[in-house]
């Protein structure tokens, strides 16, 4: 009996105490991670303005060839209005993130740090959407404006077997799909995981609103 009472003492000088944490203690370290994670999606997405902008300046600068497509290509209104398009789209989106942000560390209450969450989830998921149809929208549309614009391209296209432009259909539907599944697991990996952890906040706060 009594190695047994030993027993029990040494297995309660062994638990390990959980600390209890109350309502009041969960919501500053809840708004401090969802404020730094929305900061954290702001850095990435100027990274990402900063990696197109580089993608499109530096081979304008260091390739004659393509110096020479590009102003080919602005030449057409379509292509302007496209190009235009997808920075409006990206700085709209760096500004709403921002805003986002500073709304999610000015506010004291869990519902509106609730609706700042919804309102970045929703922010991202229509700027990966636009970016993707934006892609796979732009890849027919270069091949026209090749198509349009490059001669030796255009008298290939037109003396063409049948079979040779099954090929070319089959060859670039192929290439589509790579560069999009790339996109979709860039945007799923980077954006994805900071997204997971914003939505397990939102429903660690959703229990305090309860």
């Amino acid at each position: 009996m009594d190695e047994l009472e030993l027993l029990k003492k040494d297995w309660q000088k062994g638990r390990i105490e959980f600390k209890s944490y109350s309502d009041s203690d969960i919501y500053p370290m809840l708004h401090k991670k969802s404020s730094s994670i929305v900061k954290t999606l702001f850095y990435i997405s100027i990274g990402e303005l900063v990696f197109w902008l580089l993608a499109s300046v530096l081979p304008y600068v260091l390739s004659p060839t393509f110096r020479e497509k590009l102003d080919i290509s602005y030449e057409n209104p379509l292509f302007i209005g496209l190009t235009i398009l997808s920075y409006v789209i990206i700085l709209t989106f760096i500004y709403l993130l921002f805003r986002s942000y500073r709304g999610i560390s000015s506010t004291d209450s869990a519902k509106k740090l609730m609706e700042s969450i919804l309102r970045t989830r929703k922010v991202i998921k229509y700027y990966v959407i636009f970016n993707l149809s934006l892609f796979f929208l732009s890849i027919p549309l270069s091949l026209y404006f090749e198509y349009q614009d490059n001669p030796e391209f255009h008298q290939q296209i037109v003396e063409a077997s049948t079979t040779q432009m099954l090929i070319f259909y089959i060859v670039s539907i192929v290439i589509a799909g790579i560069i999009i599944l790339i996109l979709l697991l860039f945007y799923r990996v980077i954006y994805g995981i900071l997204l997971k952890r914003l939505n397990r906040n939102y429903k660690e706060l959703k229990k305090l609103e309860v």
